[in-house]
């Protein structure tokens, strides 16, 4: 009984109170009509916190998303199928399905009426502004009596997972002058004749080893050719992601880290398509997909850890190892000082084809956050290592990044050629 009451509203607990001084007054003056108006008045709270509770217990909600999966910007709907299991109709719901700001305002529904058995759909359609693992719920009832009289809460359905992809845009072509992923280098390795080994040489870069010059290719051709040493092929291209929250600028939908994680799916997805095997992995090293096991062509699998990934609180960019792993290398970085290029270079060999999108972070910062690193400099050392970068700012579109990106690995990748003899 307890429980029941403790629903009723400021106007049933006042007409409860109104009841009981109304009957207390009968008593005393011995007025039955008023001992009979009172009976009413207090019967009446009472029979409403009854039905309701009633009608509160006999409740069930079921909620499905349509898709449960869906890319940043698009749309997907909410069903709510909502069922009376009492042997009473039941009227007067209020019902409110908790949504995270990210997907959205909260949707209200005043159901007047619902039949007993019989299922009562509800929808609301959801756009996501922002990529993550939301949770949609729980749904909230609250049930009242058409007098206002009582009102109570319910949890009807618990929570639903929504998974928010980054939004992908459609490349086109792919770096020349390597095999990207498939396997080729670009070079042609021949016989140089019985009991002698191949010899595959470069031209002479500031940096290259001394002791890596071979004599007999740079006497014919009169300039320094170097030895490349020659390496295990594994295969497939690395896609590295900065996502550290130093490296980034701006908030919201609009921030920096979220243009670079749309960039990076759209890569990796541009390259599944193309039959080249891709394992992304963060600025540490960490694979977040492609890795053995999980299905390195399923692009649901790039797509789920992209929507997972949070920014990550590292001061350093891939310290003391190659990011990557002896594969080529397509690295999406944010604000980049010398010494963070330095710590992503130094393990990176220079005959492994290296390409970098670097956001000019700067352009998406806000006049309260900090100055970023000249992205003119963090170029400059790039290119001293060899590497094919491209700059992106807010404005600049995707693709036309990722067309810059190719043009400079025709430009940038390593000259190789192959002496016999």
């Amino acid at each position: 009984m307890r429980g029941a009451l403790s629903g009723l509203t400021t106007r049933g607990r006042c007409l409860l109170a109104a009841g009981f001084a109304a009957g207390l007054c009968a008593l005393v003056l011995n007025e039955r009509d008023l001992l009979r108006v009172a009976a009413f008045v207090v019967a009446l709270p009472l029979l409403a916190a009854w039905l309701a509770t009633r009608a509160r217990v006999g409740l069930h909600a079921s909620r499905f998303l349509h898709p449960s999966r869906v890319p940043v910007g698009s749309a997907t709907e909410v069903r709510v199928e909502l069922r009376s299991t009492g042997r009473l109709p039941t009227g007067g719901l209020l019902l409110e399905d908790n949504v995270p700001y990210a997907l959205g305002s909260r949707p209200r529904f005043v159901v007047e009426r619902l039949p007993r058995s019989t299922a009562t759909a509800l929808r609301y359609p959801l756009k996501p502004v922002m990529r993550g693992i939301q949770q949609v719920g729980p749904l909230m009832a609250r049930i009242t009596d058409p007098f206002g009289l009582v009102e109570y809460d319910r949890e009807l359905a618990g929570r639903s997972r929504l998974v928010v992809v980054p939004r992908i845009t459609g490349l086109s072509g792919l770096p020349s002058g390597s095999g990207m992923g498939a396997g080729d280098d670009g070079s042609i390795r021949l016989r140089s004749g019985q009991g002698e080994d191949d010899a595959i040489v470069r031209e002479y870069r500031h940096g290259d080893d001394l002791r890596k010059v071979h004599w007999r290719s740079t006497a014919r051709r009169d300039q320094l050719m170097v030895r490349v040493e020659e390496r295990p092929w594994r295969g497939g291209t690395t896609v590295l992601l900065d996502h550290r929250l130093t490296a980034h600028r701006g908030s919201g939908p609009s921030a920096s880290l979220e243009w670079a994680v749309s960039m990076t799916a759209s890569i990796c997805l541009h390259l599944h398509r193309f039959g080249h095997q891709v394992k992304l992995v963060a600025e540490d090293g960490r694979v977040l997909a492609g890795g053995s096991g999980d299905g390195g062509h399923s692009d649901a699998v790039v797509l789920d850890s992209l929507a997972a990934l949070q920014p990550s609180h590292r001061k350093e960019l891939a310290a003391g190892l190659d990011p990557g792993a002896g594969q080529e290398v397509i690295a999406v970085l944010g604000a980049c000082t010398p010494a963070v290029v330095d710590g992503l270079v130094r393990y990176r060999p220079r005959g492994m084809r290296s390409l970098a999108v670097l956001l000019d972070v700067g352009e998406w910062a806000g006049s309260t956050e900090d100055p970023s690193p000249d992205v003119t400099e963090a170029q400059r050392l790039l290119h001293i290592a060899g590497w094919g970068v491209s700059i992106a700012k807010p404005s600049s579109p995707m693709n036309q990044v990722w067309q810059e990106l190719c043009h400079s690995a025709g430009n940038r990748g390593p000259v190789v050629r192959t002496e016999v003899g």
